[in-house]
């Protein structure tokens, strides 16, 4: 255990942030309490890599992917979205995100007493309408209420299982020379969430980009699964927090292009001005790929042909030259410079997810 893990007394907003923070506790505290060999199933993925979802073996080249998240954002009805969707969209992306057909959802509802039943009416609509329009079923679920002052309005746990059909995408399989590709605009919802927030009378004319995406991760598993070798979606501590967990799980070095990486100029200036890494906000319809280098070109073409225009390699995996720099990610500015992009620290939009 870390120093400064033995240092907590309490937990903070730090540690549900998505950062470090949330790193350490669930390594320290949840995944080293659990014996090794109940980490995952065997010839199965779990614990071992805390990848966005875990894998259990249902015969030859067949896996079912099990996932859970809880959904707590703030407000609950947003720019571009509200907490249902949000739910929902995740749940979905979390299964594409390891090669997985999404079948059904299991959901788990807290409501506090005194929430109004015409918005949990409207969670519960979008929640559901969003499942229904990407044929995911909902098979079950839990529904419990707070006493008034014991929690804050409504909060949704969402567990989803799916089906791999052939080679899952195990981020563990990133190498050196992989292409790294965003299929579009970074950390919309982020600071869609954080300028609901702020309430500070900014309108920066952006949405969350919250949506399922079934879309794009089901035609490109179909045409190149074999080409991808990790993926996930930017979501808590966003495009520098999901690379560093990749470069950490391989040794390896990224080195992204900050010119070719897709940011909205409103959601720089706005995060930038409120002193955030526009890279640490996150995104809830976007995915990052790490592919092949011999196909990268052509699958970004064929993200174009799905509707996803702003899709862009934007980096490339190395060897480490000296072990000492294995897990570090580099940045080249846009002025010329390099600068490691560090993991998000702190409390950087809380209840954003």
């Amino acid at each position: 255990m870390t120093w400064y893990v033995r240092l907590w007394k309490f937990i903070t907003l730090a540690h549900g942030s998505g950062g470090k923070e949330t790193e350490e506790l669930v390594k320290n505290l949840i995944v080293h309490s659990v014996p090794p060999e109940l980490w995952k199933v065997e010839g199965g993925t779990g614990l071992d890599i805390l990848d966005d979802a875990a894998l259990i073996p249902a015969g030859e080249n067949r896996y079912i992917a099990v996932t859970v998240d809880t959904y707590t954002v703030k407000p609950i009805f947003f720019p571009g979205g509200d907490l249902g969707r949000l739910a929902a969209s995740g749940t979905i992306n979390d299964l594409l995100m390891v090669g997985a057909r999404p079948l059904a959802v299991l959901d788990g509802v807290v409501v506090e007493e005194g929430f109004p039943i015409e918005d949990f009416k409207k969670v519960m609509e979008s929640f559901i309408r969003t499942l229904a329009e990407e044929r995911v079923a909902l098979v079950g679920g839990d529904f419990k209420v707070m006493p008034k002052g014991q929690l804050d309005g409504i909060v949704i746990a969402s567990m989803g299982i799916g089906m791999v059909e052939g080679k899952p995408i195990v981020d563990t399989e990133i190498r050196p020379g992989d292409k790294i590709i965003v299929s579009g605009y970074l950390g919309d919802h982020g600071a869609a969430i954080l300028a609901a927030q702020q309430s500070i009378g900014v309108d920066l004319g952006v949405e969350s980009d919250v949506k399922p995406l079934t879309g794009l991760m089901l035609p490109l598993l179909e045409r190149y699964r074999g080409s991808i070798h990790g993926a996930g979606d930017p979501t808590r501590g966003g495009l520098a927090m999901l690379l560093n967990n990749w470069a950490e799980k391989t040794k390896t070095v990224i080195v992204v292009d900050e010119s070719r990486t897709p940011v909205r100029p409103q959601v720089r200036e706005y995060a930038e001005m409120l002193g955030v890494d526009p890279f640490s906000l996150a995104s809830e319809g976007a995915a990052v790929l790490a592919v092949e280098p011999s196909k990268a070109e052509e699958i970004v073409e064929y993200m174009h042909s799905l509707g996803f225009k702003e899709a862009a390699i934007i980096g490339e995996v190395y060897e480490p030259k000296d072990p000492r720099h294995a897990g570090r990610v580099l940045l080249k500015s846009v002025t010329g410079g390099v600068r490691i992009l560090e993991p998000p620290s702190g409390e950087l939009v809380p209840r954003i997810c």
